[in-house]
């Protein structure tokens, strides 16, 4: 009997199409025995191995008020040259989403790749905290301080590997389902002209009250609160600085990709590459069509779940896939 290995590549915004993947799998009763994430995927993963379910997961992600949740990057400027979220905030965040659990009591096997950035090394966590390993996991370098794991300083998985197939065949998976939502760059203008066009993402069949949903929104409503005053200020250094830069001698062209969004797509690039080699690998592989989404654009997750759900559908149609049950 296969194994049934499934793999959750790195992509930011893009990488919430694997919440859509993972729904189309369920509903062709394909098994997943165990799963290996990345950056994004870490988190969409972890999500699914607690329970085996991704129904709540969608629902937070097309409710949550995403620009209520950017507020919330910590604005200490004495740490600011760490990075510019340092990570407190995140992980209460991410203990809502996930709960405080360990791998040992994960439903699913869960692997967690995330790079030591001092020595380039892929760090492979299967045990401990899964909060932990997910922050470490996405950290984005330079907007997130590196995490301390373990006597090590780690950062974003996709850096070194950004589609771990290796790592779920690792674990014993027989049969590879590869999801890599990294997309080249180019499409981005060709979408441009039709982003407004909004595919409608399949809703869970049984829709019902989301508590951690509520316990969410809560959580990020406390947060603002007590952190009013340091935004603000926050918020009027910024304001100053874009005061010089586009109103003084020497302007500069407002189109300019802000260092985020410079970041993000460098980092984009380099892992397109690498991905290419990695999902060799792996027996089948679903790439869903989200070039039109900009890496931070996590306020379009309905598009992104659509496209994940399209292409796992036509995915399962064309290849032959184990069932099970």
């Amino acid at each position: 009997m296969a194994k049934i290995g499934l793999v959750l590549g790195s992509g930011a915004a893009r990488g919430l199409a694997h919440i859509g993947i993972i729904k189309a799998l369920k509903e062709k009763n394909i098994p997943v025995d165990m799963i290996a994430g990345s950056s994004m995927g870490a988190l969409v993963g972890a999500c699914y191995a607690r329970e085996g379910e991704i129904a709540n997961l969608e629902e937070i992600i097309l409710k949550i008020d995403w620009k209520q949740l950017t507020r919330l990057a910590d604005p200490n400027l004495a740490l600011l040259f760490k990075g510019l979220i340092h990570g407190k905030k995140v992980k209460e965040l991410l203990r809502t989403l996930i709960g405080d659990i360990e791998f040992k009591d994960l439903k699913i096997p869960l692997a967690v790749v995330a790079t030591d950035v001092n020595t380039g090394e892929e760090i492979v966590i299967k045990e401990g905290s899964v909060i932990e390993a997910v922050r470490a996991s996405i950290s984005i370098p330079a907007i997130f301080m590196p995490v301390k794991f373990k006597g090590r300083f780690l950062i974003d998985g996709g850096i070194v590997n950004p589609v771990p197939v290796g790592v779920v065949k690792a674990l014993g998976a027989t049969f590879i389902i590869a999801c890599n939502a990294i997309c080249k760059l180019q499409k981005r203008k060709f979408y441009a002209s039709i982003k407004k066009q909004k595919p409608r993402a399949p809703m869970a069949k049984n829709q019902i009250k989301n508590v951690a949903l509520s316990v969410l929104n809560n959580k990020i409503n406390k947060l603002l609160k007590d952190n009013k005053d340091k935004i603000q200020n926050f918020q009027r250094l910024a304001n100053g600085f874009k005061e010089k830069i586009y109103k003084g001698r020497q302007r500069i062209d407002p189109n300019t990709p802000s260092i985020f969004n410079t970041i993000i797509q460098a980092i984009c690039t380099m892992e397109y590459e690498i991905a290419k080699s990695k999902i060799k690998e792996a027996d089948v592989v679903i790439t869903p069509d989200t070039g039109y989404i900009g890496a931070l654009e996590f306020y379009r997750g309905s598009e992104a779940i659509s496209e994940g759900y399209k292409a796992a559908k036509k995915a399962v149609s064309k290849n032959k896939m184990p069932l099970r049950g």
